[in-house]
């Protein structure tokens, strides 16, 4: 049994995202949240509220122990880019991709 949780078009880079993943993946989750709440950078605070969802999920189909929850995988895909231009020399114009995530938490029982 396992439960997750989605959070899509979050407006953070996948890259930056996918940096603080390695560090919580296959963790039990009372350790994840714990490091994840430690942690300086901006993504941790969207991984640990998709980690505290996908618990809730688990608590709400009612087979699982909570207490006994490990963080099977966290799977981050790239969403649609907000295309924006800054103005250059002579003229001319640069592309500014702003990236947006596809984040998914899966937790399930150890």
């Amino acid at each position: 049994m396992e439960a997750r949780a989605t959070g899509k078009y979050m407006r953070i880079s996948p890259q930056k995202i996918r940096r603080i993943v390695p560090s919580v993946k296959g963790q039990p989750v009372e350790a994840g949240l714990n490091q994840l709440k430690f942690m300086p950078q901006k993504a941790s605070g969207i991984v640990e509220k998709l980690l505290r969802s996908a618990v809730a999920n688990a608590d709400q189909q009612g087979e699982m122990d909570v207490d006994a929850l490990k963080i099977k995988n966290i799977i981050v895909n790239e969403g649609p880019m907000l295309k924006r231009f800054r103005a250059r020399a002579r003229g001319r114009a640069t592309r500014i991709l702003k990236r947006t995530s596809h984040v998914t938490v899966i937790v399930a029982e150890r």
